[in-house]
């Protein structure tokens, strides 16, 4: 249902359109300089040996470059005692499909990394019908030293450490814990602790011209808004997000479309 709303003439939207326009140019320059700031970031050497199980076979990090000069991961939310992805990671992931041949096309590997077996990723990735790699750093130290995964102990003791400060996110909370995660958890087939030990976050890579590896970017939580495409186009649409708690599903838990 429509909420009331100033109305006006075509000539008051257009001066007030107008208006808006400028600081939207604003918050678009705004953005291209952040983005040179990325960029300029200081890259780190990446000397650990990674290991992860693909659809092909073991393979390295180097691996998923898969001959390209860039590499971008998504830490997708799936740890290894989920029996489904996380919804919201889901949601994400949902535009993957159409945007990672053109990426693939421009020097950028795009690549899913969860903790989950790649058993359970490959059942998941069938259910969603995606087609973009996604890959399993199981047993491996990974998703732990990008930040995204946290073992009990750090849990227990109050010692996670996400999107680059201790404490302070509603995924840290052992007691009374938000209703959202809860629910959250319990379609990922878990309990609220399991569930939040893995968190969502996206890293960035480079292949130096001298071969080696490095770290170029990573970001976390609210820092992920821009590549969850839907929210994109809700904050153009006139009632914007429009949230009063979590509406959204994986696609295949909508009712039938009207």
């Amino acid at each position: 249902m429509m909420t009331p709303h100033v109305t006006g003439t075509r000539e008051d939207w257009l001066a007030a359109r107008l208006d808006l326009l400028e600081a939207e140019k604003a918050l678009t320059r705004q953005s291209d300089a952040l983005a040179q700031r990325r960029r300029a970031l200081p890259w780190v050497r990446v000397d650990k040996d990674y290991r992860f199980e693909t659809d092909g076979g073991p393979a390295t990090l180097a691996d998923l470059f898969d001959g390209r000069s860039q590499l971008i991961v998504y830490h997708f939310m799936f740890g290894p005692d989920y029996t489904a992805g996380c919804p919201s990671c889901s949601m994400i992931a949902d535009g993957f499909n159409g945007f990672a041949i053109h990426l693939a096309n421009h020097d950028v590997a795009l690549v899913a990394v969860s903790r989950a077996p790649l058993a359970k990723l490959q059942a998941y990735k069938r259910r969603m019908g995606w087609t973009f790699p996604w890959v399993s750093s199981a047993g491996g130290d990974f998703n732990f030293d990008y930040n995204v995964a946290f073992t009990e102990a750090e849990q227990r003791d109050g010692r996670i450490e996400y999107n680059y400060k201790r404490g302070g996110h509603a995924m840290d909370a052992t007691t009374a814990v938000p209703e959202p995660v809860a629910q959250f958890a319990a379609t990922c087939g878990t309990d609220a602790p399991t569930y939040t030990r893995d968190r969502p976050g996206m890293s960035a890579f480079a292949r130096g011209d001298d071969g080696a590896l490095y770290h170029t970017y990573s970001t976390y939580a609210r820092g992920l808004d821009s590549l969850w495409g839907a929210y994109q186009w809700l904050d153009r649409a006139p009632l914007g997000r429009n949230e009063s708690g979590v509406w959204w599903r994986r696609h295949d838990e909508y009712g039938p479309q009207r």
